[in-house]
């Protein structure tokens, strides 16, 4: 991460700077400092270098245990 010149790393993307390369930002390529960069952070997105901590076996849908749930029938499904 770079730094701000005392040692302490600096907060990308604030301050008018890039996050990608600290260089200045560019209001045609805001947030990002040029094409380039903004196209390094959408494959950085694409190919999963991002992601969100979380737990292999969590459920989107809430539900617990290991049986998968049923799907409910439509209206125009019923008897």
């Amino acid at each position: 991460m770079p730094e701000n010149g005392n040692g302490h790393a600096r907060k990308l993307g604030t301050n008018g700077l890039c996050p990608i390369c600290g260089r200045l930002v560019s209001e045609k390529f805001r947030p990002f400092c040029s094409k380039r960069c903004a196209d390094i952070d959408l494959h950085r997105w694409l190919s999963g270098g991002y992601a969100i901590a979380g737990t292999e076996d969590s459920e989107e849908d809430g539900a617990e245990g290991g049986e998968p749930v049923a799907p409910k029938p439509r209206k125009d499904e019923e008897n």
